[in-house]
């Protein structure tokens, strides 16, 4: 049984998190659990989420799913613009949410370079970085 589609293809956010994810090497985009999550081999990011008991709410449903760098992680979890998400936090994921305040999308760049560097097989992060110029 596939999941429904949890996400509205023309919203602004997505559009900006598509390009941002998909302007790093080899990356994809795949619907997974009804919603777009941005792939080399592994996962790196998925916009939309829920947190653990609240799986039926769109409260973020406009927001970015990502694996932060451990050492930035416990200043990520004293933002109240982060939060734990359902299944991925498990995993050491966290959600950045973009309802409640105006969108940093350097910031948001960050966190998916961060995540993709995590996450992508080192081949692919050495052409990153040679995209980058460094």
């Amino acid at each position: 049984m596939s999941h429904p589609i949890m996400f509205e293809d023309d919203n602004p956010h997505l559009a900006e998190v598509r390009r941002l994810c998909l302007a790093l090497p080899q990356a994809v985009e795949k619907i997974s659990h009804g919603r777009p999550a941005f792939f080399t081999r592994k996962m790196f990011a998925v916009f939309g989420g829920s947190v653990k008991g609240d799986h039926s709410s769109d409260r973020y449903a406009d927001s970015l799913l990502f694996v932060p760098e451990p050492e930035e992680r416990p200043a990520l979890e004293q933002d109240s613009r982060f939060f734990l998400p359902a299944y991925l936090g498990a995993w050491g994921w966290l959600g950045l949410d973009f309802r409640d305040s105006e969108v940093d999308w350097q910031e948001v760049a960050e966190l998916v370079e961060s995540s993709f560097r995590q996450t992508a097989p080192r081949e692919l992060v050495a052409e990153l970085d040679a995209q980058l110029g460094g």
